[in-house]
């Protein structure tokens, strides 16, 4: 498991929670920026089947992945290009594992 990544619960989880399917090139483009701007993470590997996706309906209202949750801003989204740009727009400059508030 890569170590930005966890299935969550500890008191210092990351304030990015990520939503993805496993071998997914989408998800898998997401995690690249993520681990390419230093930010920590966590992963939630969601359903692979599409209705069964409930979790991410209920955090972004839909069922597609990616999706993410930033706490420190309140952002949730999904589609990996609006992701990619809004990490890239909101933590581009940053390049530190803490990013800062936005």
């Amino acid at each position: 498991m890569d170590p930005h990544e966890s299935d969550g619960g500890d008191e210092s989880s990351p304030p990015i929670t990520l939503y993805r399917l496993q071998a997914c090139p989408y998800c898998e483009r997401v995690v690249s920026v993520l681990d390419d701007l230093g930010l920590p993470y966590r992963s939630r590997f969601v359903e692979p089947m599409h209705s069964d996706r409930n979790v991410v309906k209920r955090v972004s209202g839909k069922r597609s992945v990616p999706a993410i949750v930033d706490e420190r801003t309140g952002v949730t989204m999904s589609e990996s290009a609006n992701i990619v740009t809004y990490l890239e727009t909101t933590y581009g400059g940053r390049g530190t594992a803490d990013g800062g508030a936005a």
